[in-house]
């Protein structure tokens, strides 16, 4: 009897191991032989939140997964009043440096721990872009992240997170970052 018990949970073990090893269910395992790469967009914006999603990402490198990383920097575009004052060499020289500036730490970062990665810095509206770019660049997953913040907050609020999420068919993993102050807390939702 206790032989035949041992077997039955050996089997459902065995099942529930092969269920893991399935691409639908976890895209991070890589099925197509052993230089398959997961494609990984990770969008940053320099705020202390986005170091949570970069550090996550570095972790499952560490694991082993063979990986291909994509730093994304959206840029605001000018407004058309102060537009039609700049030119486009200028405007295009600005974004490209901000998002220098804002990729710097995320570079290193990734520079440290060997992960190789691909640089990325454009202009427009944070989620059509972001799904934009995970849709071009064929990736398997975006990677954000989110200040913890409380649900009546999260529900007046235009989030880039939940329109992504809207806009995109790629799998989107949300890291929590840490609490955002009191004023957003309560001033924001008091507003």
């Amino acid at each position: 009897r206790l032989e035949s018990r041992i077997s039955a949970r050996l089997a459902v073990l065995a099942r529930q191991i092969e269920a893991e090893r399935m691409p639908e269910r976890n895209p991070i395992v890589a099925t197509q032989g052993e230089n398959a790469m997961l494609r990984v967009l990770v969008p940053v914006d320099g705020s202390p939140n986005t170091q949570h999603a970069v550090r996550h990402v570095i972790k499952d490198f560490m694991k082993c997964l063979p990986m291909e990383v994509h730093l994304l920097n959206v840029q605001a575009p000018f407004s058309m009043h102060i537009a039609q004052f700049v030119s486009k060499k200028n405007r295009d020289a600005y974004h490209r440096d901000e998002g220098e500036k804002v990729l710097r730490p995320f570079r290193q970062m990734l520079d440290r721990f060997g992960v190789p990665y691909t640089m990325h810095t454009e202009v427009g509206s944070k989620a059509v872009v972001i799904t934009d770019a995970a849709r071009r660049l064929r990736c398997d997953s975006i990677v954000m992240s989110t200040a913890r913040k409380n649900s009546l907050s999260r529900m007046f609020e235009a989030s880039v997170i939940n329109r992504v999420l809207e806009l995109t068919t790629v799998r989107v993993e949300m890291i929590v970052g840490d609490e955002v102050s009191r004023l957003e807390r309560y001033g924001m939702p008091a507003g």
